[in-house]
Order: structure tokens, then sequence, then C-alpha cells
């Protein structure tokens, strides 16, 4: 798998330009992860199943969530009841034959596996691109940025005239400066292919309720408290393979460490 999916190429590198992917933004209507009703995001079980976990003494997803004091800015605390339990960060045990170091991200499922030796990984819940952005292949991570600025399409600034009044002139064009109010996050790390953009991130987001959804322009979007930690871990030159609709293997467990 060393080139992008050709539907990549042909259906969604070719309206990049039009639509602006490297903005990131999502769709109002998104679809969401096929998940328990019961663990749905904001839904009263969803923080009664997290207080779970945390009354278990395995992981304090408090703690792991709250507010960081980062540079100028802080990264708002995230609510538990606004992420289905089952997309909080987690270890877990994880076969492949990809090295230590490699992200690897399972759209279908709605996860993102930074591989560690000993097979396990890191897993975050993402949400990914919504039907017709979808894509599959192999990049790397050309630079990280904290706190950066989103730039977004003429296209976009026409249909959400709203926008507008976020909107300054900014280095490469007009955009909104980095910060909590920033569709960006307190991350990003900006996928390429040899010398070549792919106008996709992986990056923070302000709306936690997204992650577990299909319902982004193609990039990569994580909670921001994940999206610090896997920026922490990862330096330019990362190799990142997004699966294709078969999705992760199915040997992916819970580490006991």
């Amino acid at each position: 798998m060393s080139q992008f999916n050709r539907r990549f190429f042909i259906t969604s590198a070719a309206a990049a330009a039009g639509l602006g992917l490297a903005g990131c933004v999502g769709s109002q209507n998104q679809m969401a992860a096929a998940v328990p009703a019961s663990g749905s995001p904001g839904s009263p079980n969803a923080q009664a199943v997290a207080d779970a976990g945390l009354e278990s003494g395995s992981v304090d997803y408090r703690a792991m969530y709250a507010a960081i004091p980062d540079g100028q800015f802080t990264v708002p605390a995230t609510s538990l009841s606004d992420i289905n339990p089952a997309f909080l960060r987690k270890r877990v045990a994880y076969v492949t034959n990809e090295a230590p170091g490699t992200i690897i991200v399972d759209p279908a499922n709605h996860y993102l596996y930074h591989v560690e030796s000993g097979g396990k990984a890191m897993r975050y819940g993402v949400g990914v691109g919504r039907e017709g952005f979808a894509w599959s292949g192999e990049a790397r991570i050309k630079n990280k940025q904290e706190w950066p600025d989103w730039y977004p399409p003429q296209e976009m600034l026409d249909r959400r005239p709203d926008l507008k009044k976020v909107m300054v002139e900014l280095q490469s064009g007009i955009g909104m400066h980095g910060g909590p109010d920033n569709p960006l996050g307190a991350r990003a790390m900006y996928l390429w292919q040899g010398n070549q953009d792919t106008l996709f991130r992986i990056h923070g987001t302000n709306e936690p309720k997204t992650i577990g959804t299909s319902g982004s322009s193609g990039c990569i979007r994580m909670v921001n408290q994940d999206a610090v930690d896997l920026y922490k871990a990862t330096e330019p030159g990362t190799k990142v393979v997004v699966l294709g609709n078969i999705g992760m293997p199915p040997t992916a467990k819970v580490a006991r460490s």
C-alpha cells in the first residue's frame, strides 16, 4: 500500500482546491458510528459508563480529559458526556506488521492506533471523512503545528457568511488565528506523500461530539487532549496508514498494562 487509494486521487484530491479539504470542517449531516444506544454521546448512560471506569480505578478519565494550560491558551476540559466511552483513549493489544511508531487509522470503526512495541498500541477515537471524502493509503507527517491557523475556502465563506466576522488577513491568506475556537483545535499534523501535500490533516477539534462520526471533509479529527497526546509522541516523518473499508484486524483488545 505505497500510494493513496486511486479513488482518493480522482474523487477527493481533484476536489480539494474547490472544496478546501485543508479546512477540515464537517457537515451538519454527519453519519454517526454504529454504537449501542446506551453509549451514544451525550446520553446519561455515556457518563454512567465513564464513571464506572473511573470507579474501577483502571483509568482516571477525568484527569485524562481535564483542561491543559498550553502556552498563551488553555486546552478546554472535555466533558466525558460528550464522548461515547468506546472512543476514549486506551492502550490495547494490537497485532500488525507495521513498525512501532506507525499511525494506523481505521475509518470503518473510527479508531486511530499509534503502534507501540510488544504487540500494543495506543488507541484513540476519531472522526473521519463523510461519504465522498473517504480515502485510504499511506502518507507521512511532513510537519506539525500547535494551535494551527485555519484557512476556509471561499466557497465555504460564501455558504457560511457568519464565518466572515471571525476571518482576518493572515500570512497565507484570509483565515482564522489558532485558538480554542478554531475548528482545527489545539494541534495539527500535516500529511504528505513525497513532495505532495495531500491536503489532509490529523487535528484536534472543538466539537468533541463529532468523534465517532463520519462527517469531516476527509481530515482525521481527535479530541483535543488526544491530539496533544499523539502530537507529543510523534515526529515529522512518521508513517501514517489509512485502512480501507475492511477496517482493523480483529485482534485488537484492551491491554492489561
